[in-house]
């Protein structure tokens, strides 16, 4: 688009032609053509074809002008030049401010969320050293709800592990050792199993949110000496392992493939290291949210579907509504399961089932695979002594913890959980031959292929302890008769 003329501002210069100083005033744009009739005109010279050329000095006059009427356009493209560079530089450094200022906003996110994991260690420690409760009878907050919820959203970093064919048919078997695994290679290995059973196709499931989602279970997993990230490693390793051991993908849908292995990998989510039992004693805000019926357990589910909540975590998102609903109750009902208070009727109705046991059952299916996480969330003492034994120490050490509280704060303390009186032979000797033994050997009605591989581990497991048991009594007998002779010498004297 051009200029109109109205809009051009009058110019003046000044020539020194032949010692006379003349003023020339441009009030338009003009060309050469009316720089020459402007000069013509000024001169009186005539403009006829037949006249002679302008003598030196007029050409002199032409040629100044001529210069000045180029100098004022070169003038106006170097302005015009200048303007372009000058708000070249008002932009960058406005983006540069604004870059500072969404840096130091970040920042400011930073320190906030620190000062919250600072302040919430301090509240923490100082717990601790009272010995007890401060100001409220309850240990959590409700406020504090969403705090850990905050996975990551862009694409996760932990590294991509190709499994070697030794590992992958490893991880199909209860013998595997857990504890040669970090954590971004349990992902991966977690990763795998999803794919190796087809959930990721049934479900629709987006590869990056499948990381993301374990990113965030990981996340949300505390450091626990027992309940810990690699103890959900631990029991979805298992239930993948008796999947393949059972052959129920025969047996099962691939909808129930994906509800065992997500509430195995959900099921111990958030958990604090104190019990239950600490939990209804204490009246923890979490018993006061669910009225003293597993509270933990609850949590747990709550916490699980706070992440797939997540748009970014949700594995479940290109699953319709309906068949959603259906899924999650379904894992809801597989992690309330795993309350150990619930263990003798889930049993029992197994026991009831499992001798006319009918696949195309709901009802049956439903008692299976609460008893298959039963199995697979307390079965350590089904692996090798050197895998299953460190955890054996990792559970007494956070019993020891909740009872040494439990002391602090006067409440009651269970003989199995207390330092002075447990020790590993007879906190593990009751539980493998009146927990264990009994449910497994009852799942071998159903899967006969388990005795070699799962129950017979348990009853040499038994027999170990039961040895240790008896080193034990055998030293303490042999203390009480050293001390019983000292005494009497010491009379004697």
């Amino acid at each position: 688009m051009g200029s109109s003329p109205s809009s051009y501002a009058p110019k003046t210069i000044y020539l020194n032609v032949d010692g006379k100083i003349q003023k020339v005033v441009f009030s338009r744009h003009c060309s050469p053509c009316d720089i020459k009739e402007l000069l013509c005109s000024s001169s009186n010279i005539p403009r006829s074809a037949s006249s002679p050329p302008p003598d030196p000095p007029f050409l002199s006059s032409l040629a100044l002008i001529l210069l000045a009427y180029i100098s004022e356009k070169i003038m106006n493209y170097i302005f015009i030049a200048f303007r372009i560079n000058e708000l070249k530089t008002e932009v960058t450094n406005r983006l540069a401010m604004l870059e500072k200022r969404v840096e130091l906003e970040g920042l400011k996110v930073v320190e906030i969320e620190k000062c919250k994991n600072d302040l919430k260690k301090l509240r923490d420690e100082m717990t601790s050293r009272v010995g007890g409760r401060v100001n409220c009878p309850c240990k959590y907050n409700f406020s504090d709800d969403g705090k850990k919820l905050t996975p990551r959203r862009d694409v996760p970093s932990y590294p991509k592990y190709t499994l070697s064919q030794e590992t992958i048919e490893a991880l199909k078997k209860p013998t595997f050792d857990v504890w040669h695994w970090e954590h971004n290679e349990m992902l991966s290995c977690l990763e795998y199993m999803y794919h190796d059973l087809g959930l990721v196709r049934e479900f629709n499931m987006n590869p990056i949110t499948l990381k993301r989602w374990l990113l965030g279970i990981q996340e949300n997993y505390r450091s626990n000496p027992f309940h810990n990230f690699r103890h959900c490693f631990c029991v979805s390793q298992m239930m993948y392992g008796m999947i393949h051991l059972c052959n129920l993908q025969e047996k099962l849908t691939l909808t129930d493939m994906g509800i065992l292995m997500t509430a195995a990998v959900c099921h111990d989510l958030d958990h604090p290291g104190y019990n239950n039992t600490y939990q209804i004693n204490a009246r923890t805000e979490l018993a006061v949210r669910y009225n003293d019926i597993s509270p933990l357990e609850n949590h747990h589910c709550a916490v699980a579907f706070q992440i797939l909540c997540l748009p970014e975590c949700n594995i479940f998102a290109n699953v319709d509504l309906e068949a959603f609903k259906q899924i999650r109750q379904a894992i809801i009902t597989l992690i309330l399961a795993t309350d150990m208070a619930r263990h003798g009727e889930i049993l029992e109705s197994f026991k009831q089932k499992v001798d006319s046991f009918d696949y195309a059952n709901e009802e049956h299916v439903t008692c299976l695979k609460m008893v298959l996480i039963k199995c697979c969330d307390i079965s350590n003492e089904v692996r090798p002594t050197e895998v299953a034994e460190p955890w054996v120490d990792c559970l007494l050490e956070e019993y020891f913890m909740q009872s040494d509280r439990e002391k602090c704060e006067g409440l009651p303390v269970a003989p199995f959980m207390d330092r002075d009186k447990v020790t590993k032979p007879t906190a593990q000797i009751g539980f493998i031959k009146f927990v264990l033994i009994p449910m497994f050997e009852t799942v071998m009605k159903l899967f006969p292929q388990i005795e070699e591989i799962m129950v017979q581990p348990l009853r040499d497991s038994r027999d170990h302890y039961e040895e240790l048991k008896q080193i034990d009594d055998a030293m303490t007998e042999k203390k009480k008769t050293e001390n019983m002779s000292l005494v009497s010498a010491v009379v004697t004297v």
